[in-house]
Parts: structure tokens; sequence; C-alpha cells
């Protein structure tokens, strides 16, 4: 049997405000540009004005409540111009221009040219194939991958011919374009393997050498080993010198593991990093300061500012006037939120970073990462009094421009350990150490991640083996084995 009941139900949910500005202290500068793009297309009461002179700017800056009582059922239409227009008021972040550093203009230089792809089609149209052997060599360089390599089995490829253009071939004569194809600069293109890869490139070279063909041996017969730095078991089977195993080594080590970025890299797209924070020295004070496109000059647009006076001194208002102040006072409101969305996540981002700044004043200092202290999203939502979600939406994909580099803010962050004398220290400072350590080896007897325990202990960080092995690895450190050098 179905009931009809009331309950009452205490429920905590987000303004439209709220979830804008969350969504906005989440994008960086970069990205705050496109969404300010996108709000003044979608909302014509919204406009730019950065490039006008803020004393010629009229301002509206209150808006009247959707909880206004009206005083007449008959003119449940009517408002007051002046919750909506105040001439003579300037909103204070529209005097804040001069408080942010003026971006640098700078001039980028774009790369253009034949794109990989273009290079092997123009060296195809040279060799002067068949149209059967075209058709073919068409399909290999259509299967290379942007790093140059084959990335199609030659069986497939047979079967690709016969049922996608119904052209029958045999694997033999695959395989002789292909051996074409591998003739073609830049040297390596169109090898199946990094194995294949190297031995195309080294053949190139003068295999009168006898370190040239010590290399290539190397290359065809003890490839794996090689690749492991078995360099004993290498010199053992082959009888040769450490000192002609080094020389030849040091041939293979000069060729490119993949060719087909040589040319490649030339056609992607650069990506220019954009700091969202400024921090500057001078005489040993830091200075914090907020990227000019955290500030944009916005303004409620004139035309709807005339219209809601023209609105205002109309005394007959027929109902198409009715439908149309209602559109322009939900535009406007839509305007002024985002607005004050925009001045609350400049000041947001503005109290975070400055609390980010005092917590790792030396490290910003002196740019030295032993100097990092550890710091957790909790820390800094405690000091400026905000969730720790929204300290993570600041720290998100922003960038802090330092006198010794631009840096990711998030990166700033890290656990904490205790060393040997109970003092809290950063796992970066840690990480940092551990690099010093590895760099500073003999790479002819490496540190094994025991003996790294160990360095760490004497330098009074205590680790287990497991933990070191786990920096190791995030610092992209391969094992000892694979450092060895002779």
């Amino acid at each position: 049997m179905q009931h009809l009941r009331l309950t009452q139900k205490l429920l905590q949910k987000l303004s439209p405000q709220q979830i804008l500005l969350m969504k906005l202290l989440q994008v960086p500068s970069v990205a705050l540009d496109q969404r300010i793009k996108q709000e003044i297309e979608e909302n014509p009461a919204l406009e730019d004005v950065s490039s006008e002179q803020v004393e010629d700017d009229q301002q509206i800056e209150d808006y009247a409540s959707d909880e206004e009582k009206q005083e007449d059922a008959n003119t449940d239409d009517e408002f007051e111009l002046t919750d909506y227009v105040d001439a003579d008021d300037i909103p204070d972040y529209k005097l804040s221009s001069n408080n942010y550093p003026e971006e640098e203009k700078k001039s980028l230089a774009f790369a253009s040219g034949t794109s990989f792809y273009e290079y092997l089609g123009s060296q195809l149209d040279e060799i002067g194939l068949s149209d059967k052997k075209r058709t073919i060599a068409e399909t290999i360089i259509g299967n290379i991958d942007d790093s140059g390599y084959l990335d199609r089995d030659v069986e497939a490829m047979v079967d690709d011919l016969a049922f996608t253009q119904s052209i029958i071939v045999s694997e033999e004569e695959v395989k002789e374009v292909l051996e074409e194809i591998q003739k073609f600069e830049p040297a390596g293109v169109g090898a199946r393997s990094l194995q294949e890869c190297l031995i195309i490139q080294l053949k190139r070279k003068d295999t009168e050498d006898p370190f040239i063909q010590l290399a290539l041996k190397i290359l065809e017969r003890h490839f794996d080993a090689f690749t492991k730095k078995h360099y004993d078991k290498i010199l053992k089977k082959l009888e040769v010198s450490e000192e002609a195993l080094k020389t030849a080594i040091e041939e293979i080590v000069k060729l490119n593991p993949k060719p087909g970025n040589s040319l490649s890299e030339t056609t992607k797209t650069n990506y220019y990093i954009i700091p969202d924070f400024i921090v500057s020295s001078n005489e040993g004070e830091l200075t914090l300061t907020l990227n000019s496109r955290n500030a944009p000059e916005l303004r409620l647009n004139r035309t709807y500012r005339e219209m809601l006076e023209n609105y205002s001194a109309t005394k007959k208002k027929t109902k198409k006037d009715r439908e149309a102040m209602q559109f322009v006072k939900q535009k406007i409101d839509s305007a002024r939120w985002f607005i004050d969305a925009i001045r609350q996540r400049q000041h947001t981002l503005y109290i975070t970073m400055q609390a980010i700044l005092d917590f790792q004043y030396e490290y910003f200092l002196t740019g030295d990462e032993t100097k990092l202290k550890p710091m957790i999203l909790k820390d800094i939502a405690d000091i400026v009094n905000l969730d720790i979600s929204t300290i993570s939406r600041v720290a998100n994909s922003k960038y802090v421009q330092t006198p010794f580099g631009t840096i990711l803010l998030k990166s700033l962050f890290s656990e904490s350990i205790k060393n040997e004398s109970g003092e809290d220290v950063s796992t970066k400072e840690v990480k940092k150490i551990l690099s010093n350590c590895v760099d500073n080896e003999d790479k002819k007897k490496p540190f094994t991640d025991e003996q790294l325990v160990r360095v760490l202990k004497e330098k009074g960080y205590k680790l287990a083996r497991r933990t070191v092995a786990k920096y190791r690895e995030q610092l992209n450190i391969p094992v000892a084995r694979l450092r060895k050098e002779l």
C-alpha cells in the first residue's frame, strides 16, 4: 500500500555562483582567457574593456534582488534604475590595474617546413617505382609511426593490400620495397625494431673501420647482452679489450634510436608555459604579483545600461517591453556573478600563493630543493582558512615564475619523513640528495639500492630499501646494472 507523507530534510547545496567560482579557480591563466571570451560570446551584457581608459567607464555595481517585494501588483515589472546603474561608482577591481606588472610582449617563432611523411613521400617520387610497388611503398609509409618505425607486420600489410585495394602481393615483394624505403633519410627509418634501426644506421658508416665492425657484431650477435649492459659476457665472447669495447659502444650511443623525431618535431605544436604568479627578489626581499591575465577588466555593456535607462523613463510599458527587460535583468545578473567570481578568484589565488611563499620562503630565496619544507594542502588551508579542495584547485595546473625558473605549483607540496635527529624533512629534499648520490657515483661500480640505503643513512636519512627503490623509480633513475659504464 502506498502512503503520502511530508518529511523535512536539511540539505546543503552549492549555489550557481559557488560552482562558477570553483570552476574558475581550477583553470590556469591561459584557459581563463578562453573562458572569459566564451562568457562574453554567450552573454551580451558582459564586455572586456582592457583597452579602454578606466575613467571613461560607466559601471553597474548593484542589481535588484529577486526577493524584493513589489509595491503594486499592476507594476510588477517596475524597478529602481539606481539598483542597476550607478554612474559615479567605479569598482575597486578596476583601480587595481597598476598593481600588476605589465605583461611583456613576446614574439613567438613558429617553425614551418616539410612534415616527416611529406619528406618520405618526396623521396619515394625520386626512386621511380612501378605502380604496384609504389602502392606497396605508400602502404608501408602509412604504417610508419612518428618515431620512424614500421608499426605493422609484413603479413598484415599483405592482407591489407589484398582486402582494401585488391592487390595480391607476396611477403617477398613487400620486403623488397621495404628495403628500398630503409635506404631513405633519416637513416634508420622503416626499421621494425630498435636493433634493426641501429644496424641500418651503422651500415651507412665506414664499415672498414674496425670499431664500426665491432659495433655491428655487438648489435647483430649480442644485442640482448648489450641492452642489459652485461659487458663482461660481451668481452668474453668477442675476445676484445675493454678499451675497444668502450669505443664501439660510443659509436652505438651516437646513433639515433628514434630517427623520425628529428623531422616530426618541427610539425608538432609548441607549448609555452605562462605563469599564473610571479615571485621577484629585490635585495633579498621577495615580492609576489599575479599575472595580469588573472585581473581582466570586465564591465556590463553600455547598451544594456541605456536600455535600462530608456525603459525606466518609459511610462507606458507593453508586454514585449517587460519581456525584453526580464531578459536584460537575467543577463545583467549573470554578468555580475561572473565579474564577482573573477574578483573572488583573483583574491583567493593571491592569498593562497602568498601563504605558500611565506611557508617556503627560504626555498624561493635560494632555489635549493633541499630547503623545501614538508607541505601538504591542509597546511596552507589552515593558514588561509579555506577548504582543502579550494587549495587543491588553486594548485592544480598553475605555474609560478621565480628568479630560478618557472615551476609547477603542485610540485612544491610533499609529504614528510623524520631524519635521525627527529626533524621532519620533505621527501623532495631526500629525493634531491638521492639524485646527487647517483650523479656522483662511480659509473663503473654504481650504487645498488642497498648501498644507497647506507649512503643516505650516513647523511642522516634512515630509509627502507623499498622506499629508496620507490624514490629512485619516481626520479626515473634505472637500476644499478643499467647505470653501469665502462
